[in-house]
């Protein structure tokens, strides 16, 4: 029993982290349906501009906020510095530009809100009624 609690006390702060990592979902315009995590990653990757035949508009958090580092960590696994990098490259050689980037999520959803194709991804805690969700 002792063993039980001390190993439970030991993973305590690992399964703090982890829930602190996820806690992002994913949400889009109310003309766009559920989608996977693999759809989600080709969409901020520059890989998928549309889906089920609709043009897709991705916003991003801005950079070094902790939803944005979660968010790529969670469905990108990348960090903010990978994330740039390919970002500069893919641009440099013509092939797009990165999701535009807003400052708050109050922002995020509004902009989600009022423009069909926009997808965006907030912390659960910032969800409210009416919003779709197309990912958690």
């Amino acid at each position: 029993m002792r063993r039980h609690f001390l190993l439970a006390a030991l993973m305590w702060p690992m399964l703090s982290a982890t829930a602190a990592q996820g806690g992002v979902v994913v949400i889009g315009h109310a003309d766009l349906d559920k989608l996977d995590a693999a759809t989600v990653q080709r969409i901020y990757t520059g890989r998928v501009v549309e889906v089920g035949g609709k043009a897709v508009t991705p916003v991003n958090a801005s950079a070094g906020s902790a939803v944005r580092s979660r968010f790529l960590q969670s469905y990108l696994q990348q960090d903010e510095d990978k994330y740039v990098a390919y970002w500069t490259v893919r641009r440099y050689i013509g092939k797009g530009v990165p999701p535009r980037e807003l400052g708050s999520s109050a922002e995020v959803i509004r902009f989600i809100q009022g423009t069909p194709g926009a997808i965006g991804y907030v912390d659960e805690a910032s969800l409210a009624p009416g919003l779709n969700v197309l990912l958690r």
